[in-house]
């Protein structure tokens, strides 16, 4: 297990040195999304349409944070669980994402997709949406501003702590097993 340093954007070839149990604190720019997001975007990709946003060598973090107090760049910031996103994940993938931030298993399906399209999964700390909110240093919608919490966001990090999960070799840490 390494410790790594993660300047985002990244490529597949910065992500393909990752292995499953390396720690990497991600700083620089990424996307969030949840379901509601992820089923509006894969009607697009089904339909052909082009995409409110730019998914190509971007990773995603399945969060749908509170609302930012007064002074506070975002709210609670927690992730969520992966698995929801599974069914809309591979199609993501083969369509340029690099990576996803969320929390708990994911299935056959997305891990197949993951080592076919050279990407990593990433786990962060469930019930620490708080403390994670410290790391977000901005944040901007960028799509779908109707959802609310749920609408994609552009968010800056700054070593935004995270454990290779799935590497894209199909490696993995014990509780994906």
């Amino acid at each position: 297990m390494n410790e790594v340093q993660l300047k985002c954007p990244c490529d597949k070839k910065t992500l393909r040195t990752l292995a499953a149990g390396d720690e990497v604190f991600i700083s620089g720019s990424l996307l969030t999304g949840r379901d509601a997001a992820h089923k509006k975007i894969s009607g697009l990709l089904s339909a052909g349409k082009k995409l409110p946003v730019d998914i190509k060598g971007e990773i995603i973090y399945f969060v749908g944070p509170t609302p930012a107090k007064y002074g506070e760049v975002i709210g609670s910031a927690g992730p969520t669980t992966a698995s929801r996103m599974d069914k809309y994940s591979p199609d993501l993938l083969k369509n340029g994402l690099l990576g996803m931030i969320g929390k708990g298993k994911r299935s056959r399906e997305v891990v197949d997709a993951i080592i076919k399209h050279k990407a990593v999964y990433f786990v962060t700390y469930g019930g620490a949406g708080a403390y994670l909110s410290k790391r977000i240093k901005k944040s901007k919608v960028i799509a779908y501003p109707e959802l609310g919490t749920e609408a994609m966001r552009k968010i800056e990090v700054e070593e935004f702590p995270t454990v290779v999960a799935i590497d894209s070799n199909g490696g993995m840490i014990d509780s994906m097993k």
